[in-house]
């Protein structure tokens, strides 16, 4: 299972390929009693935190597997960041397969760096399910977002960076929609302070780990609701699920309308581009800031890529 030497090992792997993105604090958040600190990767190459979980992967594969190409399902940013990593490293055959609802910005991104974009499924678990057949019959190294511990390892970097810059972070507030991110967060910021608290993040219309969670069951595909979170609806992770009692000690679920007011706060107030998977910790910490009183907390803001109707609309 994935450790924290892995998370250092993927460190050195990705280090030349990203930026270190601001930890910037937030004056209009933070008070006298609590410290509120945004993680921006949503000024990340790719504008997401997907890419570095998709440089750890592809930056270790072998030549063979480089030559076989590769394949990921993806609502958007996991297969731009496929698309770029492949791109930069060389590997010459990249498929991404992306629900058929995906906003065009995306898209767009994916095929601007060379992968084929195959839209399939009307939802992300619908997708990912026909994706996977695809993959059988066609072949290719399949390179999951949540459930690949190389990947995990990736994401876990942005743990490192936080904690290098601001030790005294006591809390981090992470999304989630498969549970990559916020477990290779979790390894990373545990293994520096075991008393660190991590909060996951989920929208009110697909809710899938809290449910897992509750009911005791992995649930790999979960019924969403319309939601304008496109990269945190569908199920979960296996890896994520099971070590999820370790990794997360809270979870908070956000409303779609405070997910919204939220993408309207950053870009009004902090002069900030997020989408909504990004945003939603500012919707959650808006509705509990007293929760937070006397910690100093780090909210991770994923990513930057929101559709240009979905933002028009949000802030008109």
């Amino acid at each position: 299972m994935i450790n924290y030497e892995n998370i250092k090992e993927a460190k050195g792997r990705i280090d030349k390929y990203i930026y270190h993105t601001p930890l910037e604090k937030s004056i209009y958040l933070s008070n006298a009693d609590t410290n509120i600190y945004l993680k921006l990767e949503n000024q990340q190459k790719m504008r997401c935190a997907k890419i570095r979980g998709a440089l750890s992967k592809i930056t270790n594969l072998t030549k063979d597997e480089i030559e076989k190409g590769v394949v990921a399902i993806s609502s958007g940013n996991h297969g731009a960041a496929v698309s770029y990593a492949s791109n930069l490293l060389g590997v010459e055959n990249a498929t991404i397969y992306v629900p058929e609802t995906t906003p065009n910005s995306k898209v767009e991104k994916i095929e601007y760096y060379g992968a084929k974009v195959v839209k399939i499924g009307k939802n992300y678990d619908e997708a990912h399910e026909m994706g996977l057949e695809e993959i059988k019959n066609n072949g290719g190294l399949f390179i999951d977002p949540c459930s690949d511990e190389v990947v995990i390892a990736g994401q876990g970097t942005i743990a490192l960076e936080i904690l290098e810059e601001e030790p005294n972070i006591d809390t981090i507030l992470v999304p989630i929609g498969g549970g990559g991110i916020i477990t290779g967060i979790s390894i990373a910021a545990k293994a520096i302070n075991p008393n660190i608290e991590i909060i996951g993040l989920q929208t009110a219309a697909c809710p899938a780990m809290v449910a897992s969670l509750k009911d005791e069951k992995f649930y790999e595909v979960y019924p969403t609701e319309d939601s304008i979170c496109d990269a945190l609806v569908g199920g979960v992770g296996e890896i994520p699920y099971k070590m999820a009692k370790k990794c997360i000690d809270d979870i908070l679920v956000v409303e779609e309308n405070h997910i919204a007011e939220a993408i309207k706060y950053l870009i009004m107030t902090e002069k900030i581009m997020a989408e909504p998977a990004g945003a939603i910790g500012i919707g959650a910490i808006r509705k509990n800031i007293d929760r937070f009183k006397g910690k100093n907390v780090a909210i991770v803001i994923t990513g930057g890529n929101i559709d240009q109707g979905l933002m028009n609309e949000i802030i008109k």
